[in-house]
């Protein structure tokens, strides 16, 4: 990687290594375990210029490569670095083709490798669920939770009951 035009089309083979660090200690190399992804430096550096892999990979930092191959070991579960990948080439997460875990493991990633584009868009997706998980409570829910309260007395704590309406509750209630 001589000239900045060479950085941008060199391939970059990261293997992301899911062992316990004590034997990747003991492990010469990075040919055993984990997953491998191959990727250029521009995909690495382009879309989220202010994240940790544009630092490996801007030239500030020495970053330990095997002869030749150009490879670097991230002690990373490699599950999710496909999104990862995907979301510096594209700009595009599946994020609501994930279950919930996957999607809180794919912020801790993408809050690893400083991502700040993909935290936002898996937290603005989270909100959004959030948002209509609450606005999910209508008027029949809340007369259902009157008339089948036990002993008359109806906790709604930290629920969301704003826009509907309730005039004609009391009247229910007291007959």
């Amino acid at each position: 990687m001589t000239t900045s035009s060479d950085a941008c089309s060199t391939i970059v083979r990261l293997n992301i290594v899911c062992r316990a660090r004590t034997r990747i200690l003991n492990t010469p190399g990075c040919g055993t375990g984990g997953k491998e992804f191959c990727t250029t430096v521009d995909t690495l550096t382009h879309r989220e210029p202010h994240s940790m892999l544009a630092a490996m990979f801007s030239g500030r930092y020495t970053v330990c490569k095997e002869s030749e191959k150009v490879r670097i070991c991230i002690d990373r579960d490699g599950k999710h670095f496909r999104h990862i990948l995907n979301w510096l080439r594209d700009g595009v997460a599946p994020i609501p083709n994930l279950s919930d875990l996957e999607r809180v493991e794919l912020l801790r990633e993408a809050e690893y490798y400083q991502l700040l584009g993909l935290v936002d868009l898996i937290n603005e997706f989270l909100n959004k669920k959030d948002a209509q998980t609450d606005a999910d409570l209508t008027r029949t829910d809340i007369i259902k939770c009157v008339q089948y309260a036990d002993g008359g007395r109806v906790r709604l704590k930290g629920a969301n009951l704003s826009g509907l309406d309730l005039s004609k509750l009391v009247s229910f209630i007291t007959s």
